[in-house]
């Protein structure tokens, strides 16, 4: 009776196909560095795209010798999500808005980042929810879509 068993666990185990690592949003993509943070904030530019505010700030990569250490430091693409208390006193409000806001952006990121490698270029973003209710997925989805746009766009220009 022990060999259906066996047999299951070993058909179960699946291999992951190649290319289904460009969905992922890993800790050194994330905008964590509070002086790039501050950087953004006081030196980057903003637009916005209701419910959302947009902060950025563009650069070009730096040499892959000239940081050998720090890979974070060479990712094309780092972004950082927030929601003020202001609307939502509840954590819990707060946390629903940014884990749907980073699971748009890391659905949608490619373009943008496949843009910034082509043209050896670098973009911090912060996405700010303003909004006054909470929103629905596809609200979210939708405007992210947008900003992503508007910052290829910018990045395009800004060459």
């Amino acid at each position: 009776m022990r060999w259906p068993f066996f047999i299951f666990v070993v058909f179960s185990i699946k291999q992951d196909p190649i290319g289904t690592q460009k969905y992922t949003l890993g800790k050194e993509e994330r905008l964590k560095s509070r002086k790039l943070i501050e950087r953004v904030f006081r030196e980057g530019k903003s637009f916005a795209l209701i419910p959302f505010r947009v902060f950025y700030l563009p650069g070009h990569l730096p040499a892959a010798s000239a940081i050998p250490a720090a890979p974070a430091a060479r990712r094309p693409l780092q972004a950082g999500f927030g929601a003020g208390n202001r609307n939502f006193k509840r954590a819990v409000d707060r946390n629903r808005i940014k884990r749907l806001m980073r699971e748009a952006y890391r659905l949608q990121k490619h373009l943008l980042e496949e843009h910034l490698e082509k043209n050896k270029l670098s973009l911090a973003v912060f996405f700010i929810y303003v909004g006054k209710e909470l929103p629905d997925c596809q609200t979210v989805t939708g405007k992210i879509g947008l900003a992503l746009q508007k910052l290829l766009k910018e990045t395009d220009h800004g060459r």
